[in-house]
Order: structure tokens, then C-alpha cells, then sequence
């Protein structure tokens, strides 16, 4: 470790003698205020925001460009219109903002959704994908989102976020296949701006291949309506 910077997050220290000791104690604070509680908007992101409020973070992805270029794996930190650069360590956490999940550091990477992560890479991982999907004139609609192949399914859950209208007397949730699986997350389940499913599976189920989820109208078919359907499985990660 330098002997200027600290070790975990890389806080600028004062030197003897130092002249204005503000510049480094307000460094020091504006990268403080960044990682403490870390709230990442987004993993991976190549290219700097055209607009950042200070203290928003991004994880730099592998081929930064422009004002982040050269700071692959690096956190980036707004702060006075521009940029302030962290290396994350292993069992560093945070929050990402646009997958609405936790992430840890392995030491070479953010891995969304872990909970366990053994020190060869193994762990067991929570996630989730969401879709509002537009229904038409049809008596079915599909997810362009799929399951993963080797995901342990816990279930979905659904809202109508704008009221479905059609012939249709109710709808059902699941995947493609017999009427078991085209029921697999709910039936009978309510048209009205707000209505839900909660599909939980007893007990979780395996998906080998992707698969989409399928509502199917039923007594009738769809006309319109938005539907907003979230996916929720468990994934196991391999050792290195």
C-alpha cells in the first residue's frame, strides 16, 4: 500500500507539513461518501453518464472509454463534475441500482445476486427479471425473458399495471406445455389495473432448457392490457 492512501478505500492521508489540507481532507470525504453503504447504478458500463449527481457510482466495466478509459474494474464516483476512481476488493457489497439486487466482489468482479461465495468462486446466487409485458388481440402472450437453463425456479409473481381488457374472464400464469404448466404461477387471476399473482413453487422446480412464461387467456382472449411479470429462481456457481 502507498504510504499516502489508506488500504481498503483508498482515502488520501495528510502529510507532514502539508499545505492546503483541505484539498486532501475533501477528497478524502467525497470518496468516503461514495463507497460507504456503495449504491452502484449499474455494473459493467463502459462509457461515462451524460449526466451524474455527485456520489452516484457505477462499477467501470473491461473497455472503459472516454473519461473513464484505463480504469477497467474500477468503481467510479461522481464528485465536482467529474470522476474519482476506487479499486473494490474482495467481499465488497453493494446495492445495484438497475438489477435491484446485492452484489460482491470476488476479487475480479461484481456478482449480482450472491449469498455465498467460497474463496475458488463457488456460491449460491438470487435472482430475479422483470418484463411488462403488452398484451394484444390473442388468446396467449409469452415473456421475451426466459428461465436459465440450470435455474432452480422458487416462482413468479405478476401485477396488471394497466387493466386487461377482451373477452377473457380471467388469465393464468406458467410456462408452455400441458394445462399444469400453463397454470404452474396462478389461474383464475383478476383483469383490474392492480391485480396480482404469487406463484410459488412446492417445491422449486429445475429448468434444463430456457423457457419463457405464458399467460393464457381464459373464456376468451385478450384485447390489451400490461402486465408487469417477475421471474424468481436460484442459480449455483461454479469453482474456479
Amino acid at each position: 500500500m502507498p504510504d499516502s492512501i489508506t488500504a481498503n478505500c483508498e482515502l488520501p492521508l495528510l502529510m507532514p507539513a502539508q499545505a492546503q489540507k483541505h484539498v486532501t481532507v475533501n477528497e478524502a470525504l467525497l470518496r468516503l461518501d461514495g463507497q460507504v453503504d456503495l449504491v452502484l447504478q449499474g455494473l459493467g458500463q463502459n462509457a461515462p453518464p451524460a449526466t451524474a449527481v455527485d456520489g452516484q457510482c457505477w462499477a467501470v466495466g473491461a473497455n472503459p472509454v472516454n473519461a473513464w478509459q484505463g480504469q477497467q474494474g474500477r468503481v467510479a464516483i461522481a464528485a465536482n463534475g467529474g470522476w474519482i476512481f476506487v479499486q473494490p476488493r474482495r467481499g465488497r457489497r453493494a446495492f445495484v441500482i438497475d438489477q435491484g439486487a446485492v452484489a460482491v466482489h470476488d476479487g475480479n468482479g461484481w456478482v449480482a445476486g450472491a449469498v455465498t461465495l467460497g474463496a475458488h468462486g463457488s456460491g449460491m446466487i438470487a435472482r430475479q427479471a422483470v418484463e411488462d409485458v403488452t398484451l394484444t388481440a390473442a388468446g396467449q402472450a409469452e415473456t421475451e425473458m426466459v428461465i436459465p437453463s440450470g435455474a432452480l425456479v422458487i416462482g413468479a409473481t405478476a401485477r396488471v399495471v394497466q387493466a386487461i381488457t377482451g373477452s377473457a374472464t380471467s388469465w393464468s400464469l406458467g410456462t408452455p406445455g400441458d394445462s399444469a404448466s400453463l397454470t404452474r404461477f396462478g389461474q383464475g387471476l383478476g383483469k383490474a389495473q392492480g391485480s396480482w399473482a404469487r406463484g410459488l413453487l412446492s417445491p422449486p422446480m429445475v429448468f434444463w432448457t430456457p423457457t419463457p412464461l405464458r399467460l393464457t387467456a381464459t373464456g376468451g382472449q385478450f384485447q390489451a392490457g400490461r402486465v408487469r411479470v417477475v421471474l424468481h429462481w436460484w442459480e449455483l456457481r461454479l469453482p474456479d
